[in-house]
Formats: structure tokens, sequence, C-alpha cells
């Protein structure tokens, strides 16, 4: 069965709620999209460049792919 956010508690799935904000904020509210195809290949880019090369907050303000390289550090040194 499908289960909706229920209207008024974005709490309920905080991670789409933020993706959402950021879609609208820097691709829907910034772009003016001619075609279809075209919006797919820009949000396409875009959610490349979010989820590897843009600084995260909540990754201690590093970059998913900084925040890898740390960690994968971070368990070599432990096994050493």
């Amino acid at each position: 069965m499908l289960e909706l956010i229920k209207p008024g508690k974005p709490a309920q799935n905080a991670f789409i709620e933020r993706f959402n904000r950021t879609y609208w904020t820097e691709i829907l509210d910034f772009y003016l999209f001619r075609t279809l195809n075209e919006a797919r290949e820009i949000t396409e880019r875009r959610l490349t460049e979010y989820n590897s090369e843009r600084p995260h907050e909540s990754l201690n303000n590093l970059t998913p792919e900084e925040y890898r390289l740390m960690a994968e550090k971070l368990k070599l040194s432990k096994n050493a």
C-alpha cells in the first residue's frame, strides 16, 4: 500500500522534504526548461553534483566524496 506524507507533517519524511526544497530552489526556480528532456538532463547533472561534489552540513561541511575518503582512512587506520 502506498503511504503518503500527511499534509502539515513534513517530519514524517524529512529526507524527501529536504530534497523537494533543494530541488525547487536550486533547479525549478532557477531554470526555464524548453523540453522535458532538458529538464531531465539538468536534474541528473544537479543530482550528481549534490550527491558527490557539494559540501553537506550534515557531513561537517565535507563533500560526500571527501567524507567517504575520510571514513576509509579511519577504517584502515583502525585495522592497522
